[in-house]
């Protein structure tokens, strides 16, 4: 491990320019680190991917990644409910960075046919934690036994509840991003090919909320709602309502997406409903586009219920931010990646989704809420295995996992050595 490679392979090509031998050598060891340790990484996915745990009940996954940093003499501390937090300091001291792999699997009975498949019925790894954790340990045992050609600290956080948007602000909580001055985190996207890697400036993925809307009225009976107060017609109003205040409050150069996912009211057929509730999913990208839009609603209920002389109340949980990446941290990223597999593995999401921003979320963003840095979407599909994330018949092409571990260590040199 870490002997120089040899290759021919064209995606090679733009190191063998300008470059010095020295660093053709330094660069290519760090792909060759990951290449080298490729069998660790598949068998430590495949074992997490056979035995998934939902968000906040992670604890074999947390024990397994705790057995292999112990295995390799990496300090580690337990952080949230079941998250772990290690660190690799370098011989001189210096900056500090974090590098973040999520853990939680998803409520769904696998389909996908693999040898590994789910022993936990109705929890699978259908968004690829599984491969983040793997890469993420990959990184570690690279770096590690590079720790003499670094300064400053690695962190690495291995995540719980990110699915549920509660493990970053755990470990935030904690106090694990004090004295950071940069993150990174990676996602697989299996509709991207393997081989190439996505960095953008700015927004990359939309943040999301939930809103919780409640009608009260009166009850009675069926024949004579006139000494009611109903509330399902009220709350159909304000359904038919809510993409005005998209079309009519919101600039129309700004994305949002506000959907009702459920509509409850009334018991039966012949009492007039007291009650109607409303849960609403909404995607936005610009903080100021969320307030608007969050006052809004909150206008338009109200008044639909004076209207209709019924009582409302409105609760907003706020799931996650929007992802915008830092300029320098996206740069800093998208020379790593060249400096690995050369300039051509840079894509453009575009390409592959028809847009350069998804309206999915990431509690990545409280990271970036804390310091500047930036999370990259990297391939982990073919042109066979293109089953979209939270898919039952999820897969991935494990060979991406190489790249996904050198670019975190090589991003983590990168920055503490610069």
């Amino acid at each position: 491990m870490g002997a120089t490679v040899e290759r021919e392979d064209s995606h090679y090509a733009p190191l063998m320019g300008g470059n010095t031998m020295a660093k053709e050598t330094e660069l290519l060891n760090v792909l060759s680190r990951a290449e080298a340790i490729e069998d660790f990484i598949v068998d430590i996915r495949r074992d997490i991917h056979k035995n998934p745990e939902l968000s906040g009940h992670e604890f074999r996954t947390q024990a397994r990644i705790i057995e292999e940093l112990e295995k390799m003499g990496v300090e580690y501390k337990k952080a949230g409910l079941t998250s772990v937090v290690a660190f690799i300091k370098g011989n001189k001291p210096g900056k500090t960075i974090m590098l973040r792999g999520d853990i939680d699997a998803l409520p769904i009975l696998e389909q996908s046919g693999s040898d590994y498949s789910s022993v936990n019925e109705g929890s699978m790894h259908a968004c690829g934690h599984d491969t983040h954790s793997a890469m993420l340990l990959g990184a570690i045992k690279i770096l590690n036994d590079m720790s003499d050609e670094l300064n400053g600290e690695v962190r690495f956080f291995f995540q719980e509840s990110e699915e549920t948007f509660e493990g970053a602000q755990r470990i935030i909580a904690d106090g694990f991003m004090k004295g950071v001055d940069m993150c990174f985190g990676m996602h697989n996207h299996p509709m991207v090919p393997t081989g190439k890697i996505i960095v953008k400036d700015g927004y990359l993925s939309a943040g999301c909320d939930t809103i919780f809307v409640k009608f009260e009225g009166v009850s009675g009976h069926g024949s004579t709602p006139h000494l009611a107060k109903d509330t399902i017609h009220p709350a159909t109003v304000f359904v038919q309502d809510l993409q005005g205040i998209v079309a009519k409050n919101v600039d129309s150069q700004e994305a949002i997406v506000v959907s009702v996912g459920k509509f409850v009211g009334g018991t039966k057929a012949n009492i007039i409903a007291k009650y109607t509730s409303l849960d609403i999913s909404m995607r936005y990208f610009n903080k100021e586009t969320r307030k608007t839009v969050h006052e809004a609603i909150k206008r338009h209920a109200k008044a639909i219920a004076d209207m209709y002389e019924i009582d409302v109340t409105v609760d907003i949980e706020e799931s996650a931010l929007s992802i915008v990446n830092d300029v320098n941290a996206a740069e800093l990223i998208r020379e790593a990646t060249i400096e690995i597999m050369g300039e051509e593995s840079l894509g453009r999401l575009k390409d592959y989704m028809g847009s350069d921003l998804l309206m999915g979320s990431e509690d990545f963003s409280y990271y970036l809420e804390e310091t500047p840095g930036a999370m990259v979407w990297i391939g982990s599909g073919d042109d066979v295995i293109k089953y979209p994330p939270h898919h039952e018949k999820f897969q991935v092409i494990e060979k991406f996992m190489n790249y996904g571990a050198a670019l975190h260590a090589q991003v983590a040199l990168d920055f503490l050595n610069k």
